[in-house]
């Protein structure tokens, strides 16, 4: 039997190292030319399948294809494309397989997070129904570190170790300033259901007393009085106070802090600015002056308030 084609395509926001497992797969198909023939990449994601727009990565040199390991950005383009259930795009799937038929891809390889997973699950099915024979398979890629069934996925690393170094330099900063202006350092970092991005926010702290002082977790529902408490004590300890927060960060009866009532192109509530809010919960309740930064791992903007 002749070998079957692949086809793969990057989902979602980039990380630091998703043309590097992009790499990795076009370099084992090609170990094993018996069972995948060329591998097609799609561009700008799912939308390539849907579009035919598909690169023939067969063209590029074994050096190309080694140099993705160190190339910045989704090289083959990437989407937030939500493809919904099968009853409601099933024309959408039923396209898919079409290209599929015609390219003779037998493998999907889909490189994402949660949705991504949920729509190499969906081709599956379809493909299932329709009689087509092909392999799905969701590759992880999310620095949320969220996927099911994974222990470390790939992008996590690189951002623990971004927000651990800008928490920490934070950190420092307001100390040097801490006995005549500002006390307080508030950085929200991403994470809607998941808190290892804010934990990787306390490998910046070598020794008690050192920056983070506190970590607010999604998955523990923030209490303001026992919050404050803390942070008041801190300051009075240290002289200043650093606090890492998770934008999914919900109160006692799971609603989100800064649920601003939109929705996403996936369905999801839209979120952004619960270290605004928490910073500006401390300058209300205990009269401290703030810096809050939003640390969204592709860039780093800090704001000021008095």
């Amino acid at each position: 039997m002749a070998a079957k084609n692949a086809f793969y395509a990057q989902s979602g926001g980039v990380t630091a190292v998703i043309n590097a497992t992009a790499c990795g797969l076009i370099q084992e198909a090609r170990r094993h030319p018996e069972k995948i023939g060329k591998v097609f990449a799609g561009r700008d994601g799912i939308i390539g399948a849907l579009t035919e727009d598909l690169i023939d990565t067969s063209l590029e040199s074994d050096e190309a294809i080694a140099r993705l390991r160190h190339t910045p950005g989704g090289a083959f383009g990437s989407c937030r494309y939500k493809l919904k259930s099968l009853e409601q795009h099933r024309a959408q799937y039923e396209r898919l397989i079409e290209v599929f038929k015609a390219h003779d891809i037998g493998y999907f390889f889909y490189n994402g997070g949660n949705d991504s997973m949920d729509t190499a699950w969906k081709v599956s099915q379809i493909a299932e129904k329709m009689g087509y024979p092909v392999v799905c398979v969701g590759v992880p890629k999310t620095v949320d570190n969220d996927l099911p069934h994974t222990d470390c996925c790939p992008g996590f690393g690189s951002v623990a170790k971004y927000v651990a170094t800008s928490i920490r330099e934070a950190g420092y900063d307001v100390a040097s300033m801490a006995r005549t202006s500002t006390k307080i350092f508030v950085l929200e970092v991403m994470g809607r259901h998941a808190g290892w991005i804010t934990a990787a926010c306390g490998l910046a702290s070598e020794s008690i007393g050192e920056p983070p002082h506190i970590l607010l977790f999604p998955e523990v529902p923030f209490d303001p009085e026992r919050f404050l408490t803390r942070v008041d004590e801190c300051v009075k300890q240290y002289g200043y106070c650093t606090v890492a927060v998770s934008e999914g960060l919900s109160d006692a009866a799971g609603k989100l802090i800064a649920e601003s009532g939109t929705k996403d192109a996936f369905g999801h509530s839209q979120l952004g600015g619960v270290g605004q809010i928490v910073a500006q919960l401390i300058k209300d309740k205990l009269g401290y002056k703030y810096h809050w930064a939003l640390a969204d791992y592709l860039q780093r903007s800090a704001r000021h308030l008095a």
